[in-house]
């Protein structure tokens, strides 16, 4: 049970303890959760857009769908998804949909949603679709300390 290069090398730069939870392949954030005994709330979805200028992480509860429409005012860019060659370019030691929430171990930028803000602990994709990532919410706020936070989702 492995993670992504790039990932395993940043969280090991950044000193984070971490634990790998292994699950059944899924097809979707939601039944991540249910597969590996998670709280929806609890498991950070992740999705790429673009803009003229590049890509943003976007980063909310799996319980959660992004607001295209608010994310794009509070980023006072237009914005779009990001095509799966894209992601697959920014993410390229990830299986393609199993991007994981730290946007700094690849160099693009995240914005975080506000509901991820008090959680206890936190668990994220490792970059492929049969392990997850659990860290400290204190760690996973460290490792988010760059990103921009705002509120732009809403349950699903």
């Amino acid at each position: 049970m492995t993670i992504a290069n790039r990932l395993q090398k940043y969280l090991e730069s950044e000193g984070v303890h971490y634990d790998v939870v292994a699950h059944p392949r899924t097809a979707s954030s939601s039944r991540t959760a249910e597969a590996a005994h998670v709280p929806g709330v609890r498991l950070a979805k992740s999705v790429v857009v673009h803009h003229e200028m590049g890509y943003v992480l976007a980063v909310v509860p799996s319980t959660h769908r992004v607001e295209l429409g608010t994310l794009q005012a509070v980023l006072d860019k237009r914005l779009g998804l990001a095509s799966e060659s894209e992601v697959c370019t920014l993410f390229d030691d990830c299986d393609t949909g199993a991007v994981p929430a730290l946007g700094a171990a690849y160099g693009v930028p995240v914005i975080l949603d506000e509901s991820l803000g008090a959680a206890t602990d936190l668990y994220f994709e490792g970059g492929d679709h049969k392990s997850l990532v659990h860290v400290t919410g204190e760690a996973f706020r460290n490792l988010t300390r760059d990103a921009q936070r705002a509120r732009f989702s809403h349950p699903a």
